[in-house]
């Protein structure tokens, strides 16, 4: 009884929720493409609170673009909406692998995967999953001239 209490309790409380608004490409060198994903973070708590880590995943047509982890990018601030920058470095030779996709549309149609990890005071570590779906539109020739 006093079980089934307590994880009422913690399943009411007011916990961190996260919404990723948009990715895009946020350079292209000789190494590969950075994409960026902005991930809106909202703090109910009057204190920050430290993320431990950001793990991604970003697919495209069902398969792994790339995946990676940030470790320790800071803090979310308290009683407001913090925007984390995940950046993501994708090689060259991976981006062949989606010309099929590229020459379709002239866009990459993709699926984000994103895991918060933050550290709540009593509970521990706590996990926030947010995921999106959408598309990249890649700049023309006109648009680089």
């Amino acid at each position: 009884m006093v079980k089934n209490f307590v994880s009422g309790k913690v399943a009411e409380m007011r916990k961190p929720e996260a919404s990723i608004k948009g990715v895009d490409i946020n350079s292209v060198n000789r190494d590969g493409v950075e994409y960026g994903a902005k991930v809106a973070v909202s703090n109910p708590y009057s204190h920050s609170i430290p993320i431990c880590d950001i793990q991604f995943d970003l697919k495209s047509d069902g398969s792994e673009i790339v995946r990676g982890k940030i470790e320790d990018p800071g803090s979310l601030k308290g009683n407001d909406t913090t925007i984390l920058d995940v950046p993501m470095k994708v090689p060259h030779n991976v981006l062949i692998s989606l010309a099929k996709d590229i020459c379709r549309d002239w866009d990459i149609d993709y699926e984000l995967n994103v895991k918060l990890i933050i550290d709540l005071p009593v509970f521990g570590d706590f996990t926030i999953p947010v995921s999106k779906k959408g598309e990249i539109k890649l700049p023309s020739l006109r648009d680089l001239f």
